[in-house]
């Protein structure tokens, strides 16, 4: 007899029997053009991958049957930028510059961080990913100052049951040596040699822009290994055109390749990633606050460059994609509105449209990993990767008369009900399963311990709280002025 939650939720050890599932009576946002968007859909999971979507399916004798109703079933989320070790310092940023980021972890503090602080960083990353309906997610680890960080970054995402790519990455480091090291080359045989789609493997570095081109040799090294690039391009004051040119005039612009952010790129360096095939990694709640240019969603439509979403790091942000998508939709409606007002003209018809956005944060994302033959759609045969939101207490889950936008504009990592990765269940009824939250607590205590013991309170109160400057107050010519009309006077006075 299948277990039909009408009468009582299935239970954590029904899913870990490794019987089929089926999500019965949901509206199920397949991402998958020729499946399109169902009202009332069923999704049958068996083993690691999606059997069937459709109507009324016929349940397994053996299935567990969740009740979606008045839920929406979609892909799990893919996040293609995020410093997962940052995570053990969960919001010191807050209050922080671009520049202050930089002169924290690149000049004065990154240096301190051990394998063991990786390691709490990544794997509390990754549960906080898979509590928002994050299930794919990379790892843009440019805290690995040694292969010992590297070993400890894997073990983390090992140990946590989602799917990842290690973005490997050294801040302290010339890409260009740290790439061909012999160390590095051993991690990689290390734990690389085999590959799976649990666990990718890219190289993460940037393009200073220096004419001489010391990152040629990095380049090199991906290619050798096969291995495809995330560069950060297009971040004020860091990353310019001159990093687009040079990569370009020497061959190593490539379908596989991510540009994070790419906000204050030239047309034609945008021309450049539009005609290599590669794509743009959006993180706009960073883009915004932080300072690295104007999200860029508005210029990459206009070149048909394709699109994904990350959240940057949470030593600022969540590490939440719903943030992302409603923060991306309302910046890029938000620069199409002042761009038409600045010609005294007005919008009426809105470009980018809330569906194109859940499709950058699914199907968009495992595009841009090259993992679109498995996952970021509920099609028949691919891993069974997806999210029920659903939330029965919540008042802001009826009613459901716009799918996408529901997902975008009203649903938030409180309303995510269950999560499958690879078909096996990790959160179910808003509960994480199968995860020890307390150890994860226990790691992440002893690294904030030790990083405030390391920097002095000093530095830590000043990395809370950096300096505000000083503004200056415009002149208001309406202030200690009299008023008069209408008889009756009125004195005025600014406080």
């Amino acid at each position: 007899m299948s277990v039909d939650n009408t009468s009582g939720d299935p239970r954590p050890e029904d899913f870990r029997s490794g019987r089929p599932i089926l999500f019965r009576n949901a509206t199920v946002l397949t991402m998958d053009p020729a499946l399109g968007e169902l009202s009332g859909g069923d999704v049958l999971v068996r083993d690691t991958r999606i059997e069937q979507v459709g109507r009324e399916l016929a349940a397994p004798d053996d299935a567990v049957v969740v009740d979606a109703t008045g839920g929406i079933l979609m892909p799990g989320m893919v996040d293609t930028h995020r410093h997962m070790w940052q995570t053990a310092l969960r919001g010191l940023g807050a209050d922080w510059t671009l520049s202050q980021y930089f002169v924290f972890y690149y000049l004065n503090w990154g240096k301190i961080f051990r394998p063991e602080d990786i390691h709490a960083g990544n794997v509390l990353s990754a549960i906080e990913a898979l509590d928002a309906g994050v299930t794919t997610t990379v790892d843009w680890s440019h805290g690995l100052r040694t292969p010992e960080h590297g070993d400890a970054a894997v073990q983390a995402l090992r140990s946590v049951p989602g799917r990842y790519v290690l973005a490997y990455g050294n801040l302290l480091g010339a890409p260009w040596e740290w790439a061909n090291s012999p160390e590095f080359r051993a991690f990689v045989s290390r734990h690389f040699t085999v590959r799976d789609d649990m666990l990718g493997l890219q190289l993460a570095f940037d393009v200073t822009g220096d004419e001489a081109f010391p990152e040629k040799a990095a380049f090199e090294a991906a290619r050798d290994l096969g291995l495809p690039v995330t560069t950060h391009a297009g971040v004020w004051g860091a990353t310019d055109d001159k990093g687009i040119r040079l990569m370009w005039e020497n061959g190593f612009m490539t379908p596989s390749t991510t540009y994070v952010h790419s906000a204050t790129l030239s047309e034609d360096s945008y021309q450049r990633i539009a005609a290599s095939g590669g794509t743009v990694s959006v993180s706009t709640e960073s883009e915004q606050s932080a300072g690295q240019g104007y999200p860029p969603t508005w210029r990459l439509r206009r070149h048909g460059i394709p699109v994904s979403l990350s959240m940057d790091t949470s030593v600022w942000w969540s590490g939440d994609l719903f943030s992302a998508m409603r923060a991306t939709l309302s910046a890029d409606r938000s620069r199409e509105h002042l761009e038409a007002q600045a010609s005294g003209e007005t919008v009426v018809h809105n470009a980018l449209r809330a569906r194109q956005v859940v499709e950058w944060a699914t199907i968009g994302g495992a595009r841009a990993l090259g993992l679109d033959a498995s996952i970021g759609s509920l099609t028949p045969g691919k891993k069974a990767d997806l999210v029920l939101i659903k939330n029965d207490r919540s008042p802001v889950m009826f009613p459901l008369l716009h799918p996408y936008g529901h997902v975008v504009f009203q649903a938030g990592r409180g309303d995510v009900h269950t999560v499958l990765v690879n078909g096996t269940v990790v959160k179910h009824r808003h509960e994480l399963t199968g995860i020890d939250l307390d150890r994860a607590r226990t790691e992440v205590t002893a690294t904030v311990e030790y990083a405030r013991r390391e920097m002095g309170e000093e530095a830590w109160q000043q990395a809370l709280e950096p300096e505000i400057p000083e503004t200056e107050r415009i002149h208001n010519p309406y202030g200690y002025a009299d008023y008069r009309g209408e008889g009756v006077a009125v004195r005025g006075r600014q406080d």
